[in-house]
């Protein structure tokens, strides 16, 4: 079975996720794709705003109806930072024999070099790459990568502000039991 793995902070997980998830599992035959909250993102300075448990019961809640989905708490349980190359060796012993991929978003692709060990997982992945727009990824000698194309208007940060604001969220951007419960929470005064 091809698996691929999706890393990302989910704060909050959006019908854009699904929707570059579903990309790829067209494009790449991909049997399953496994969301992987990512505790603290080396690459990124600003903390989550929504705490762990909740973006792990966010993401449970929002792949519900997805048969090729799951959420995984792993990388929540190991030690900080995130590496992705832990993640990789972890599911290589897990699903030993399986073709691994790894999703990501263009930015992230440019960014390649600056991750940890990313000799290593260049061997042991193939990278699908999500452009958007005008954001067009280049190939990497030596690196296998699928690009995959698909445009939805949903971002993370947006939904963030709009929640603080507590101004409406557009339709489409969430799916309805994450966006009740994220309702919910901010109502109640804000996250955890």
């Amino acid at each position: 079975m091809n698996v691929c793995l999706f890393g990302g902070s989910f704060d909050p997980v959006h019908e854009g996720h699904l929707a570059i998830a579903r990309r790829a599992v067209e494009k790449c035959g991909l049997g399953r794709v496994v969301f992987l909250p990512c505790a603290r993102s080396p690459l990124k300075k600003r903390p989550t705003l929504l705490g762990e448990e909740t973006r792990l019961r966010l993401l449970a809640m929002a792949l519900e109806d997805v048969p090729w989905a799951a959420a995984d708490p792993l990388d929540l349980t190991m030690p900080s930072p995130s590496w992705t190359w832990r993640l990789v060796e972890e599911w290589k012993r897990r699903a030993p024999g399986h073709e691994l991929f790894w999703l990501m978003g263009c930015d992230q692709w440019k960014l390649l070099d600056r991750w940890r060990r990313a000799d290593y997982l260049a061997r042991e992945l193939t990278f699908i790459v999500h452009r958007r727009g005008n954001d067009v990824p280049e190939s990497r000698e030596g690196v296998r990568a699928v690009f995959v194309d698909g445009e939805h208007p949903a971002s993370s940060s947006s939904i963030r502000e709009l929640l603080t604001r507590k101004e409406p969220i557009p339709p489409g951007w969430l799916n309805p039991a994450v966006e009740s419960e994220l309702r919910r929470l901010f109502r109640a005064g804000g996250e955890e």
